[in-house]
């Protein structure tokens, strides 16, 4: 948990075998500056722990949560179902994952009304950077830094062009 400032994003996870996937949430969210917040929320096996951390997010102050989750991966739709904050969920591949479909259409496949912004299978990187994009909107601040992140990613890309074209010719 980001300590100086209050959170605005919460990352949870069903399990803590979930940490190596999400901890590129935490990454990218550090990397941005942006305070967030970290917990194991199984929607299976803590269901009031659940009920509980979804009910009190918005009054606790955050603005977005990231939820991962693997197998039946109900724990983002679940999430999603009681809070009015937008929902991220990362699919994770998980030991009793169907090679990962279960979770990703768990997720996906939400009904009317209760949506859940997916990511693709296991990138929780993606899902923190589209949680700064939605407090971006808000924070002048946020946006910069998102702004800065996106600049160093097409200087990558072009060093990159850079070197491979001076290997061809």
């Amino acid at each position: 948990m980001s300590v100086e400032k209050k959170a605005l994003v919460g990352i949870i996870m069903g399990s803590k075998s979930d940490l190596p996937v999400m901890q590129d949430a935490i990454d990218i969210l550090k990397k941005l500056d942006v305070p967030f917040e970290v917990s194991i929320v199984s929607a299976h096996r803590t269901p009031e722990r659940m009920f509980d951390y979804a009910k009190s997010a918005a009054e606790r102050g955050l603005k977005v949560i990231v939820a991962g989750a693997g197998g039946a991966a109900h724990l983002p739709g679940m999430v999603a179902s009681i809070t009015h904050l937008p929902v991220i969920g990362v699919p994770v591949k998980s030991s009793n994952s169907i090679d990962g479909w279960d979770s990703v259409l768990s997720i996906l496949q939400m009904p009317n009304g209760i949506p859940v912004a997916t990511v693709a299978l296991n990138a929780a990187k993606n899902a923190g950077i589209l949680a700064a994009q939605i407090l971006g909107t808000s924070s002048q601040e946020i946006s910069d830094r998102i702004l800065a992140y996106k600049e160093e990613l097409r200087q990558a890309v072009e060093t990159n062009a850079r070197d491979v074209e001076a290997t061809i010719f």
